[in-house]
Formats: C-alpha cells, structure tokens, sequence
C-alpha cells in the first residue's frame, strides 16, 4: 500500500499536510549538515540518534498521511449505506 500512496502524493492525486513537506526537509538538510546537536565524530554511535530521532519523527507523520489516503479510499468506495460505488 506505500507503493500506491506514493505514487498518488507524486500524482497529486493525494496533498501531504505542510508540516510532513517541512519535517521532510528539516531530516534531510539536517543529516547532510555539517553541524550536528550532538556530533557523530565526538561521540561516535550516539550521535547518530539526533539524526534518527528526526527521520522517526518524518516517518510517524508520513504514516499518518498514509492513513488519512487509506481512510479516504475507503469512503470513495462505500456509501453511507454500505453498499460499494461504480466510479
């Protein structure tokens, strides 16, 4: 299912809310910038969790926009009374 929701935020067929465009950026230009919070070259493994932290946080709001795409799905296909539609 993340292949077809993925394929509907390219299409434009799903709009990703804002935030999750400004936490996508945040992660990506945070990992590439050369200064960290905590620094991986002081403190090695532990600094990487800075990084992870923030692509955890991009991952739970990407998961969220996959639902609200499922529960939208979902209410294109069943009316009101149960029965499924003909698109």
């Amino acid at each position: 299912m993340w292949w077809t929701f993925l394929k509907a935020v390219k299409s434009g067929q799903h709009r990703l809310a804002p935030m999750t465009w400004v936490a996508a950026a945040g992660a990506v230009v945070y990992t590439l910038w050369p200064i960290d919070a905590i620094p991986e070259l002081v403190l090695g493994p532990l600094g990487l969790l800075d990084d992870a932290g923030l692509w955890g946080i991009l991952l739970v709001l990407l998961t969220r926009e996959k639902q609200r795409f499922e529960v939208g799905l979902r209410d294109e296909a069943i009316d009101v009374e149960g029965t499924v539609r003909s698109s």
